[in-house]
């Protein structure tokens, strides 16, 4: 199914020296730009925003070879690919190619398959590229993860080593389960579905995760616990450079703070703190280091995340694109706002929710938003 997409003009801004955010120019009007406001979204100088694609309930991403994007969706039930024919940076297309699977919420891509994750298994479409306007039916990767739709969920990815990375988040806000120890863990497997195995313990819930371009280490992003307050804890991004690491549910929360319930058990000391402590429900969830060549250089190998928004803070947090500064011996040199406007703080209402970010093949980045239905792309113009 095609969806004709309005052409955007981008935003102008001013130069790069200044990397103060402020809001953006409105451009020409155009039809589309009066369905969302994105005039109000402070970028650094030098960067514009606009709409690449429209796409319902837009989630997780990934880009093949060949310059298609697929999209994951975890509130219905499919999956589409978008497809910008003349690539000039707006969509053309946008084709379901797959429909009636469960919360199709993560999408990886891998010699000519693509790998789509529901919340109990892994399915795999093969040849897709050849079949999009008749997709095949899909194979059976691994189909042994819980069915608890909390946290159900899931963002996939193949790592450097050419497995494919699962996350099982925590079928609760706070629970133990020593019954079934693949609950907070990521797992991984090879591309077959076979030698599965748990890579990391103590994760809440993971919704995203990358590689570092030089270490090639793994660092995830994951969720804190609610009903402690709108302060504590805080969502956490972590470095993983080694299988077997334990990060602390649900025993200890952001690396320093006991759980209520179950820190009398195993102390904070026994468990790997974060690399860096993120806003306190902010929902962070896709994140990519940036090593495209667009963006100017004080963002090289530096982490984007988007921060999807919080559900029950008293004053809603998150709703933007954050920076963490990473610095060559794997520490944060500082966490910062890159991109916001999608909550409106006069009324603490949001018209958008950032999902994903990903990169494309001329550096600038892609971001998906479920509640506004499209895919942005951020650009530096200089």
């Amino acid at each position: 199914m095609g969806v004709s997409l309005a052409i955007l003009g981008l935003l102008a801004c001013g130069s790069a020296e200044n990397v103060q955010n402020e809001p953006t120019e409105q451009p020409t009007p155009h039809p589309f730009d009066q369905k969302l406001p994105l005039h109000r979204i402070k970028l650094p100088k030098g960067f514009t925003i606009s709409v690449f694609a429209e796409v319902n309930n837009a989630r997780s991403m990934c880009l093949s070879p060949s310059g298609i994007l697929y999209v994951g969706n975890r509130q219905g039930d499919k999956v589409y690919a978008v497809i910008d024919k003349d690539k000039d940076f707006r969509a053309d297309e946008v084709k379901v190619i797959a429909s009636g699977l469960e919360m199709p919420n993560g999408v990886a891509f891998r010699n000519g398959s693509l790998y789509v994750a529901e919340v109990s298994r892994i399915l795999r479409f093969d040849n897709i590229e050849e079949n999009l306007n008749h997709p095949p039916k899909p194979v059976v990767v691994y189909d042994k993860f819980p069915t608890d739709k909390h946290h159900g969920w899931k963002f996939i990815a193949f790592g450097p080593d050419d497995k494919l990375y699962v996350p099982v988040g925590a079928p609760c806000n706070i629970c133990e389960r020593l019954d079934k120890p693949v609950y907070a863990t990521i797992t991984r497997m090879n591309p077959d579905g076979s030698g599965f195995e748990i890579y990391a313990h103590g994760i809440r819930n993971s919704v995203g995760f990358t590689w570092h371009p030089d270490t090639k280490h793994l660092w995830f992003t994951s969720n804190g616990r609610d009903m402690m307050g709108d302060d504590i804890p805080g969502d956490v991004l972590h470095h993983v450079p080694q299988a077997g690491m334990h990060f602390g549910y649900p025993y200890c929360h952001q690396g320093n703070i006991p759980d209520p319930e179950f820190g009398k058990k195993r102390p904070c000391s026994d468990f790997t703190p974060p690399t860096q402590v993120l806003g306190a429900h902010v929902a962070a969830l896709g994140c990519r280091f940036y090593d495209g060549s667009m963006f100017p250089d004080e963002f090289k190998k530096h982490l984007f995340i988007a921060e999807h928004g919080s559900w029950n803070r008293s004053k809603k947090s998150g709703y933007r694109i954050s920076l963490v500064r990473i610095t060559p011996d794997n520490k944060s040199a500082g966490y910062e706002t890159f991109a916001e406007g999608w909550l409106n703080e006069a009324t603490d209402e949001a018209w958008g929710r950032p999902v994903d970010v990903q990169l494309m093949p001329d550096g600038s980045m892609l971001v998906s938003d479920d509640k506004a239905n499209v895919i942005y792309r951020i650009a530096y113009k200089g």
